[in-house]
């Protein structure tokens, strides 16, 4: 009987991930608990298990008075000539340990002792999994669509499962059951019905983690991400840097005719990425945040996190981007205030003279169209009058 209960130990274990010592400690509390229920008391109980064979004694300690008469509580003591039976050199006032035969518990302080033993089980296998989860908040993982539950998906991790809400889905992906998808482990809490695992495939960290596992320049350290600004489902604007001079950061993310780019695109269902270089230079980084349009001057203030750029008339459309996205992405990217215009408007603009703005606190940036707008965080605001609409 041992023999089988090592082997299920050895089981448990493998399969389970959990402990043979955690289970050895849950039946020995699932002995406790029933003798209590035996007993109406477990306070004297001593019991010891053999790990490595099985083999368990359980023994109550009771306290050597003179007589039964004097016995107040027969749980915690015993007559002296009772006492004598199992220890010949017992006198008052010692303590003796009665051998206790667990089968003598009955039906329902086994159930009890069964249903003690499941429970830890259960709880040290949500602990397990809390724990293997646990680790892996902020990374991606690999899952399975598993059901929908109205607009939100089950995907299934493997050894738990993971709610993909509607706020963390992608306008316009489309999930069938059965499909593989990389998603970003937002996070993971514990609970009494197991782990509770949110994960993301808006998140902006999901773009980050999959150039981490691309390009094996930003996993070493070679290459740096500087900045991300994500419009999920449509379009990705990420700032590298490198720190050896000698490799080209743009080029080790893009890779031989586009291979590594091209991966993480089709991972995120065709999500059009641009790759540009950051720059400590404000000016010279607003610039490379704008391609593909070409900038005539960029006046930037470091101080206010302000800029004022100018575009050829013909690069002005191209420089805001449809519906505004290429300035307020490049907004984003440079946590800068972008007011974009035209040669012409800036010419036309009262009182404007390029060299107002070269101030101390402002840089230049040289570099070889309809109306105004200001990109903030993301937001457009028209700040044009209606003369320069004209």
């Amino acid at each position: 009987m041992n023999t089988e209960l090592i082997e299920a130990l050895e089981v448990i274990e493998r399969e389970k991930n959990i402990s043979k010592d955690a289970i050895f400690d849950a039946i020995v509390n699932s002995i406790y608990t029933a003798c209590k229920n035996r007993f109406g008391k477990s306070d004297n109980i001593r019991v010891e298990i053999d790990h490595a064979t099985g083999d368990y004694k359980v023994w109550a300690d009771k306290e050597v008075v003179e007589v039964e008469e004097d016995i107040e509580d027969d749980i915690l003591q015993i007559a002296l000539e009772d006492a004598k039976k199992i220890d010949p050199n017992a006198k008052i006032g010692d303590t003796v340990a009665i051998d206790i035969d667990s089968k003598e518990f009955g039906r329902i302080a086994t159930q009890n002792a069964k249903n003690v033993i499941l429970q830890k089980i259960r709880e040290e296998e949500r602990n397990v999994i809390y724990n293997e989860y646990k680790t892996k908040e902020k990374e991606i993982v690999t899952g399975i669509v598993q059901r929908f539950f109205g607009k939100n998906i089950l995907v299934n991790l493997g050894r738990a499962d993971a709610m993909l809400k509607e706020a963390d889905q992608v306008k316009g992906e489309r999930y069938r059951i059965g499909d593989r998808i990389k998603v970003y482990v937002s996070s993971v809490k514990s609970t009494t019905k197991g782990p509770e695992i949110s994960v993301s495939r808006k998140s902006t960290e999901l773009v980050k983690r999959l150039f981490e596992q691309e390009i094996s320049e930003i996993r070493d350290g070679i290459v740096e991400i500087k900045s991300i600004a994500r419009e999920p489902g449509s379009r990705t604007k990420i700032a590298v840097y490198s720190n050896e001079p000698n490799v080209d950061p743009v080029g080790a993310c893009v890779g031989v005719n586009g291979t590594r780019v091209n991966s993480i695109v089709d991972e995120l269902g065709g999500e059009k990425i641009d790759i540009v270089v950051w720059d400590e230079n404000p000016g010279n980084f607003i610039q490379n945040a704008l391609s593909p349009a070409q900038i005539v001057y960029v006046f930037a203030d470091p101080n206010e996190n302000t800029a004022k750029v100018v575009v050829p008339d013909f690069q002005l459309s191209l420089a805001i981007g449809k519906e505004g996205q290429n300035a307020r992405l490049a907004a984003k990217l440079t946590k800068f205030k972008i007011d974009i215009k035209s040669e012409t408007q800036a010419k036309d603009a009262v009182g404007f003279r390029y060299e107002d703005y070269l101030d101390d606190g402002e840089e230049e940036y040289y570099e070889d169209g309809e109306y105004t707008e200001e990109y903030e965080e993301g937001e457009a605001v028209e700040t044009a009058d209606e003369s320069s609409e004209e």
